[in-house]
């Protein structure tokens, strides 16, 4: 029922900072929360972040949790990932995706309907 389009990734040093957008389309996109997921080479796709319909709950990876804020602006219809002292390891595609919860629940599952295509997040040494 909805589009999901990633963007915002690119090659950052240690201790930068990178903000990924994630545009969502379609029908009552406010009514989906949006998770962030990040998946690295020869592992498996990790949850990252996610905030709710209305944007008041928001959830974080232990890892994520401290540098990373989660957020969206529906008048846009879009949700941002922004990534704060970067590490090395937070290197992955980053994927945004879409649960229809309604517009005050939050979800702290893991399982979504639909998925953006993923932005490459590169951090350099």
């Amino acid at each position: 029922q909805v589009q999901l389009e990633e963007s915002g990734g690119g090659l950052v040093q240690a201790g930068g900072s990178l903000t990924l957008s994630c545009v969502v389309s379609g029908r009552t996109p406010g009514k989906y929360q949006i998770g962030w997921f990040r998946q690295a080479p020869g592992n498996e796709r990790e949850f990252v972040a996610a905030v709710n319909g209305n944007g008041f709950t928001t959830y974080y990876s232990d890892s994520a949790k401290g540098r990373f804020i989660v957020s969206r602006d529906n008048a846009l219809n879009t949700a941002y990932l922004q990534m704060n002292r970067l590490e090395p390891e937070d290197t992955a595609v980053y994927s945004c995706a879409a649960k229809y919860t309604g517009y005050e629940r939050g979800y702290k599952g893991t399982s979504y309907d639909s998925w953006g295509q993923g932005t490459q997040v590169t951090v350099s040494s």
